[in-house]
């Protein structure tokens, strides 16, 4: 699940998740020292104890989106589902520790590191002499050797997601002995832990069809504290039991189901008792804030009414007498309430981050110097604060497109493009032919609420309603944009307190109520004049004004981007860029507007990965021209790119030597910056709704779980400050 932001699931899953970083298990080795990376914005949210303090047995029901439609990540519809089932039931070479840095996975993995650069590359891995699949095969070279060769590229007949570092492998033999893996490089590879994590057995990688088919649906052999017991697709469940066989610590818990239980259904699931742990909005997160606190105190957190969100209701409205109906909710929401008591939420960030995404194919955006005064007239502090102050996190907004606080990459380069400057960003404008006055609409543009009226409806109720909900502009001086604010703030019932989830998949949250402000006297009460300085009215060229299509996804939960878009059309409009934000459904937001590239301006979110060489270079890789004439653009939908950019990506992920490396990486940040295809906003959160009893899991932030620490507190037992282990 994720928060915030738009996260491309499809695309996505198979060019960051399936990394090491996402997937793997157990023990870690000695994290580094401090350097220039910093470290991450906030730490784990798990409720840590000793191994010694969680009871045997039991079972922990956890909340996942849906019962994912396969169970090889490495295909392009896995899930987060996917990804979780991978992580407690299959090997991994590598896995994340708390800064988000790859670190080698003691349950699997005596050793592994670079014996040989010249004249190629060759890492000897030394597998753990206890390591054996569930079927007692030992875990060797073949299936090194299978996994290499499906994905790979070279055979076409597997239906990979994708082949990032398998398509550099000349070789793979087996060493000394059974329990070393020889893996030889035609070219060498910085990002070589990312590789083998997951590791499928050779049954399942062996051949197209069993890589194909034979593991969507059911995992026979598996590796790792857990196995698949059961995945019922009616009941929408998948049963994970203790592995018996499992070499390393033992499984705390008996069982882990994962229950499919949808974003705003989770408050009911808790409080009924179907799971005990669920990531959830802070619309949720609100209730059990308020059902847990004490009388009097206060909250990150503050209010919630019976819907979940904070009620704008006038006077006669209070005074009416409530009818049974709404008696009847009432009575189960306060009974919710009381469940709810049970339950905490855990706060830390997600490794991904917001940006904001500007289409550099076409239109105004398509001058760099557009799109630096777009850059340079956003407070992304300001942003910042508007999503994470509301929820007790740091707002921090973020510094690199390529990594985040805490990882071996990260290094705030956004002086490449410069500090928020409203005169800055009005001299660029002025610079590209932008200049005050000129027609505030074009030829057959619609107006605000244009649509509405002409069927009959107000602009309160075609505001509130789903899918398209038209259109209206920001920046217009013959207009009070107050006044749509306030009719937007209405339609979504609570100003934007409530946190929204919208993905690709459907999931985002984040963000709170945005505050008055922005243009100087656009949205003051009428008759305020605006401060000296300041822009009067919109920018034109050529008798055009500069408008740029702000795209939105309308659905439930969506209601904290708009108040992030209305806060960024308000410091455009600052500087006289109008935006006519438009709000489409989910399924067609992506599809249809940001990989068809269909906007000007929008909101989705990218994971920061482990490895940045590797994974984020189809990101931000120069679009070229396919041999159809289209333009291949593979996962850079700004469609801005340097080949400067594509140079340092391809030598640092050739670069054996990490500094170097993670300097050639920062490199590539400051110029993805200057280029400004896309401006990272803040970390997205991640808020879990806990039972008070449930340890070792929460909101992980970087850190990959630990499933065989997982559990309920012993009873009587206190959470110790350190855990321990046994």
């Amino acid at each position: 699940m994720s928060h915030d932001g738009v996260r491309l699931r499809a695309v996505m899953r198979s060019v960051v998740f399936l990394t090491a970083g996402a997937l793997a298990v157990p023990t870690l080795a000695a994290c580094g020292s401090d350097d220039e990376s910093g470290k991450p914005l906030a730490g784990q949210d798990i409720a840590p104890v000793g191994r010694d303090l969680v009871a045997d047995g039991g079972t922990l029901n956890w909340a996942v989106d849906d019962v994912p439609e396969t169970l090889n990540t490495f295909q392009s519809d896995a899930d987060d589902a996917t990804t979780r089932v991978a992580q407690a039931v299959l090997p991994a070479m590598f896995r994340l520790d708390a800064q988000g840095r790859p670190q080698r996975d003691a349950d699997y993995l005596e050793s592994a590191k670079v014996v040989d650069t010249e004249p190629k590359q060759v890492v000897l891995y030394k597998l753990d002499q206890q390591a054996v699949w569930s079927d007692g095969r030992e875990i060797g070279a073949a299936d090194f050797a299978a996994q290499w060769r499906a994905l790979s590229g070279k055979d076409s007949a597997y239906w990979t997601a994708r082949n990032a570092g398998y398509d550099r492998i000349e070789k793979i033999e087996r060493g000394a002995n059974n329990l070393e893996v020889k893996v030889t490089f035609s070219r060498p590879y910085a990002d070589w832990k990312a590789l083998f994590s997951p590791l499928y057995p050779k049954d399942v990688m062996g051949t197209p069809d069993a890589f194909n088919d034979g593991a969507r649906r059911k995992l026979k052999v598996t590796a790792g504290a857990f196995g698949v017991q059961k995945i019922d697709r009616k009941d929408k469940e998948i049963v994970l039991a203790r592995n018996p066989h499992w070499w390393g610590r033992p499984a705390k818990l008996s069982q882990i189901v994962l229950h499919a239980v949808p974003l705003d259904k989770r408050a009911a699931a808790l409080a009924d008792g179907t799971v005990d742990l669920a990531e959830i909005d802070p619309a949720d997160a609100s209730r059990i804030a308020l059902a847990g606190r004490a009388k009097g105190t206060s909250t990150p957190l503050q209010g919630a009414s019976p819907t979940g969100r904070d009620e704008n209701k006038n006077e006669s409205r209070q005074k009416k007498k409530p009818s049974k109906k709404q008696r009847k909710a009432l009575a189960k929401y306060l009974r919710q309430q009381d469940a709810l008591r049970a339950f905490t939420v855990r706060r830390s960030f997600e490794p991904a981050y917001t940006q904001l995404a500007l289409n550099g194919s076409e239109g105004p955006l398509a001058d760099e110097r557009v799109r630096r005064a777009v850059a340079r007239a956003l407070d992304r502090t300001a942003l910042a604060k508007v999503v994470l102050t509301p929820l007790g996190l740091p707002a921090v907004p973020v510094g690199s497109h390529l990594a985040l606080s805490g990882q071996v990459a990260y290094a705030d380069n956004s002086g490449a493009l410069g500090d928020h400057d409203t005169a800055e960003a009005q001299a660029l404008l002025t610079d590209a032919g932008w200049v005050p006055g000129g027609p505030l609409k074009d030829k057959g543009e619609k107006a605000a609420g244009a649509e509405s009226k002409k069927s009959g409806k107000s602009d309160d109720e075609a505001d509130s309603e789903g899918g398209s909900d038209g259109q209206y502009i920001v920046g217009e001086d013959n207009k009070d944009p107050q006044d749509h604010t306030k009719k937007h703030d209405k339609a979504s019932g609570h100003g934007g307190d409530e946190g929204s989830k919208h993905l690709a998949d459907g999931k985002q949250y984040d963000g709170r109520k945005v505050k008055q402000g922005g243009a100087p006297g656009a949205y003051a009460p009428k008759g305020t004049a605006a401060p000296a300085g300041a822009r009067t009215g919109p920018l034109a060229k050529d008798g055009k004004p500069l408008t740029l299509r702000f795209v939105l996804p309308s659905g439930t939960g969506s209601e904290s981007l708009s108040a992030v878009a209305d806060s960024i059309s308000r410091m455009l409009a600052k500087v006289g860029i109008r935006t006519e934000i438009t709000k489409v459904s989910d399924d067609s937001y992506f599809k249809d507007h940001i990989a068809s590239g269909q906007y000007d301006l929008a909101l989705y979110s990218w994971p920061a990965s482990a490895f940045p060489a590797t994974d984020a270079r189809p990101i931000f890789a120069k679009p070229v021209p396919a041999a159809d004439g289209s333009l291949n653009v593979e996962q850079n939908y700004t469609r801005v790119g340097t080949d400067q950019v594509d140079q340092l990506f391809d030598q640092a992920a050739s670069t054996l030597d990490e500094d170097e490396s993670a300097a050639l990486v920062r490199k590539a940040d400051a110029r993805i910056w200057a280029a400004a295809g896309s401006i990272p906003l803040y970390q997205r959160p991640q808020l879990t709704a806990a039972r008070r009893t449930v340890v070792n899991a929460g909101s992980f932030g970087f850190q990959t779980p630990v499933y065989e620490d997982m559990g309920f507190l012993k009873k009587g037992a206190h959470p110790s400050a350190s855990p321990t282990k046994d």
